[in-house]
């Protein structure tokens, strides 16, 4: 199909949808008694609104809380974190001290295997390649 059959049926399947709901009804229709029901009073009282003000300017108790709970749980975190990097900073300075402890054993072995099977034949510097 072509673009503009399309675009007539999606054009006309709008203009019956808004004819039947009634969303295309104009302000004009509304009767004075619902006019009435729906307007508030945009103003107040000078002395409510100086209250409001009053009232809306405090910050409740549980604001408070929360900010407390807030700054505990940062606390929390920071002690954790630091806990959690000295744990790891021990274990790779352990691991490292085992790694070289484990190569020079390594060393020493294959220095003395080497010195008990040299007979005189080789010269030493054929050992370290």
């Amino acid at each position: 199909m072509s673009r503009s059959p399309v675009f007539a049926v999606s054009c006309l399947t709008a203009v019956l949808i808004l004819t039947f709901c009634g969303i295309g009804e104009s302000a004009d229709d509304l009767k004075p008694a619902d006019a009435k029901v729906e307007t508030r009073p945009v103003f107040m009282p000078e002395a409510d609104a100086a209250s409001f003000f009053k009232r809306r300017s405090r910050r409740s108790v549980r604001f408070y809380e929360q900010l407390a709970e807030q700054r505990m749980h940062r606390a929390n975190s920071e002690r954790r974190r630091e806990y959690n990097e000295e744990q790891r900073d021990e274990y790779e300075n352990y691991a490292e001290e085992d790694r070289d402890e484990q190569g020079e054993r390594t060393r020493e072995k294959n220095e003395q295997i080497r010195e008990y099977n040299y007979d005189g034949r080789y010269p030493r510097y054929h050992w370290f390649h």
